[in-house]
């Protein structure tokens, strides 16, 4: 007895949702909430793949439904690097995220869309050409930073041979999957790279940065709305202003936030800023503490700071730090 040719699927069964053309529903879906997805993804298997593909993150941006989420990475005592992810809308308990297969130190950090870049680092005191995704040369503390959707990755390296020298500073283009060196005088071709942040990204040069920014620069920082945030080791946010060219404390935050002297850094999340520092706990515990702060200028340029909430997100075991955070959007 012959088998029966395999049946074509019906139209309706191929459909997202029924009586709706694809493209349409697309549309619906990628406007639901975040929060709601995992319950989406167990409506059909054919919803759970579109959950999953990348088409629907770009749908998502393309309808401006992107939601900005924190992820976390902690370093503990132990030389072990632990993930999570956290929701600053929902200032609960963040959610572990499975640990990168080979625990490095000094990795330098980029985000494109929903994926993050984890570059080189250093492994028993080596340093890793280990970059998830991908990188050709071996570095630890380096810095990285996106514009115009390419990752550019400088220093980290000793510049003590030809290859090393002409790539000490390279650029990697997430959509063909190649790398490209970027040519830099030689004189600053250091191997450390201890802060970056990109504020524009219509020139792209060398050029000294100006003596007021490097004196007032002394802790991590971000850029939001093109503003350029950091903190000092008195635990103060300060606001670099362009058109003086000095930093200015922020203001209205004397009394709403604790203080923290180190080990403290910041994220854009959605226009305001994020910011998360460590502090003693009880008994062998550190606390990870995080803030979300609206910034709003005065009439006489003035940056002034207003806490949308502040608490414990997490509790670590104690020696642990926050190695650093990456706002993306889901």
């Amino acid at each position: 007895m012959e088998d029966s040719p395999p049946q074509p699927q019906s139209r309706d069964s191929q459909l997202l949702i029924p009586d709706l053309p694809n493209d349409i529903s697309l549309q619906c879906i990628a406007r639901v909430p975040h929060i709601h997805h995992s319950n989406l993804s167990l409506v059909s298997k054919s919803w759970n793949s579109l959950l999953r593909s990348s088409h629907f993150f770009d749908t998502r941006f393309n309808l401006n439904s992107t939601e900005t989420r924190l992820f976390i990475n902690i370093r503990v005592r132990n030389s072990s690097n632990k993930w999570y992810f956290f929701d600053p809308k929902n200032p609960k308990s963040p959610f572990p995220v499975p640990p990168i297969p080979v625990q490095s130190i000094g990795s330098a950090f980029a985000e494109i869309g929903h994926i993050i870049y984890v570059i080189g680092g250093s492994i028993n005191d080596i340093p890793s050409p280990n970059v998830w995704v991908f990188d050709s040369l071996a570095r630890e503390f380096a810095a990285a930073g996106v514009v115009h959707g390419r990752i550019y990755v400088i220093g980290g390296c000793l510049v003590d041979s030809w290859f090393r020298s002409s790539h000490w500073a390279e650029v990697f283009d997430p959509v063909e999957g190649e790398w490209e060196a970027v040519p830099s005088p030689v004189d600053v071709k250091e191997k450390r790279m201890h802060r970056c942040a990109v504020i524009g990204d219509k020139e792209l040069s060398w050029d000294v940065v100006k003596t007021e920014i490097d004196l007032g620069w002394r802790g991590r920082a971000t850029v939001v709305d093109g503003i350029l945030f950091c903190y000092d080791y008195l635990g103060k946010i300060k606001v670099f202003d362009e058109n003086v060219g000095w930093w200015r404390e922020l203001k209205g935050l004397v009394s709403g936030l604790h203080k923290f002297l180190c080990g403290a850094t910041m994220a854009n999340v959605g226009g305001n800023l994020c910011v998360l520092w460590e502090r003693k706990g009880m008994g062998k515990e550190m606390e990870i503490c995080c803030a979300e702060i609206s910034i709003r200028e005065d009439s006489c340029g003035g940056s002034w700071g207003s806490i949308v909430w502040s608490q414990i997100i997490l509790v670590v075991p104690n020696g642990a730090s926050v190695v650093h955070c990456l706002a993306v959007g889901l």
